[in-house]
């Protein structure tokens, strides 16, 4: 039982993943997007930050997810 407990916590955290590839594609398309409209930065940096915050709080989430099922089934 405990094996299963490990590796449901470990794909819950797998999350964190995803989170860091996403947040990297998006830093790379904002980049391409300031050097071609650098006037646009304002904008584009704004819609990066809310996006990597959205990201970032799942990745929180399945941390979370993750320490609950060691904590309450373990």
């Amino acid at each position: 039982m405990g094996t299963l407990i490990a590796i449901g916590a470990a794909i819950a955290v797998l999350t964190g993943i995803g989170a860091g590839v996403g947040i990297g594609i998006a830093t790379g398309k904002a980049t391409e997007a300031i050097a071609r409209q650098p006037e646009a930065e304002g904008k584009i940096s704004k819609a990066l930050l809310l996006g990597a915050a959205l990201a970032e709080a799942t990745a929180i989430y399945g941390f979370v997810i993750g320490l609950l099922i060691i904590i309450m089934l373990g």
